[in-house]
């Protein structure tokens, strides 16, 4: 996964990138005319690049920084924001360098995407960031076949979730936050090979899919929108390189599921502002790279275990707004550790900034049976994902 500043340019008009595509050549373009206009058969791939890019000029009907200026004549390597191949490493140069990248971040443009961008195959990097594009993702986009990242987060973007997306065959970074896509998410998300997934701050809705936990991705948001129901059950006993789950501020229900302590690479863990219930599971513990705790602002209970202030690796944990009612030694030995420990407004006796009385008296679920496979003590962590697929065999 390439963040924006490792991508083809760091501003809109930069000069030369480097190929994350699989090809031994740079990019060169974004603004500077490095190469003549190319005339002949050897323009062929240039000639549908400048009629695709000049139909989507002229659906964007504001430009206030001045990008589109330099989008004129045929050599649409000199554009700002555009980036070509330069046909190193052997490339079969027959048909002109292709459009290998676009990156208009925070070009404040306004506008709709056009189905002519499709016919730009060889495109792996299409960012977007920050701009005031809205509409829908056309159907074509499927025909991009090269695409490896799109960055549409921060526009106006609406509608469903943009299905086409699962057709594009190489795309590993799909990043559509701070717009205001609605509806489910479809199963097929999780199944693709994604390494990053970011849907937060839009307004999708619905339960969770069950195959969560299949993704490949190392990063998951979905934060701030209005998924409810339960986290999967499942989730977290089919990948392990999960690395951040953000699934704060949403309407999620029942319990933390037992799953969650086989993601052994996990360093951000964030359920926050949810309704989750019940006592933490002891698998938490397994999380040896959590650097990120954040379990605030739901309906928890129980005693927070030693096991969970033990994490060697731990920075911050956040258990407020919760009805805890107790928690062990080593939790009190993380003022000492230099990890952030904020347990306020809890049910703790004797501690300071801890809910009334009164509230603490009926603990919200407090019947609820969470799944918790049973497993030898103390956890072996190890044993725990055959112990779970013993017991879903077993299961009828």
């Amino acid at each position: 996964m390439m963040t924006p500043s490792e991508s083809a340019a760091i501003a809109v008009g930069g000069g030369v990138g480097i190929n994350i595509g699989g090809g031994d050549g740079v990019w060169v373009g974004g603004g500077i005319n490095n190469n003549p206009t190319p005339s002949g058969p050897s323009a062929s791939k240039l000639n549908s690049a400048y009629t695709a890019l000049q139909a989507w000029k002229s659906a964007i009907t504001d430009d206030p920084l001045g990008v589109l200026k330099t989008w004129d004549g045929l050599d649409v390597c000199s554009y700002k924001g555009v980036f070509c191949s330069d046909q190193q490493g052997g490339m079969d140069s027959s048909n002109g360098p292709p459009v290998v990248a676009i990156d208009l971040n925070h070009a404040n443009l306004q506008g709709i995407l056009v189905k002519e961008l499709s016919a730009l195959t060889d495109m792996s990097i299409f960012h977007l960031n920050s701009n005031r594009f809205s509409g829908t993702i056309p159907d074509t986009f499927k025909d991009l076949s090269s695409l490896q990242e799109l960055d549409l987060s921060g526009n106006y973007f609406s509608g469903p979730f943009p299905m086409v997306t699962l057709n594009m065959p190489n795309l590993v970074y799909l990043d559509l936050r701070f717009n205001t896509f609605s509806g489910s998410i479809p199963d097929g998300l999780f199944n693709k090979g994604l390494d990053a997934i970011f849907l937060n701050n839009n307004q999708f809705e619905g339960e969770l899919p069950s195959n969560l936990g299949n993704s490949p991705a190392s990063v998951i948001n979905l934060a701030n929108n209005k998924f409810n129901g339960n986290i999967p059950s499942s989730f977290g006993f089919i990948s392990s390189k999960l690395k951040e789950i953000l699934l704060l501020n949403n309407q999620l229900t029942g319990c933390i599921p037992q799953g969650v302590g086989m993601f052994s690479e996990m360093q951000v863990f964030d359920v926050s502002r949810n309704s989750l219930m019940g006592h933490l599971p002891d698998s938490i513990s397994c999380l040896t790279d959590i650097e990120v705790l954040n379990l605030a602002h739901n309906k928890l209970s129980g005693v927070l275990p030693d096991v969970v202030c033990s994490l060697r690796s731990l920075m911050n944990l956040t258990v407020a707004y919760n009805f805890f009612s107790g928690f062990g030694q080593e939790c009190s030995k993380s003022f000492f550790r230099d990890v952030g420990f904020d347990y306020s407004v809890n049910c703790i006796p004797g501690r300071d900034m801890q809910r009334p009385q009164p509230e603490c008296s009926v603990i919200p679920g407090s019947g609820l049976s969470c799944l918790r496979i049973p497993s030898p003590q103390p956890l072996v962590c190890a044993a725990l994902s055959g112990n779970f697929k013993t017991n879903q065999t077993s299961s009828p």
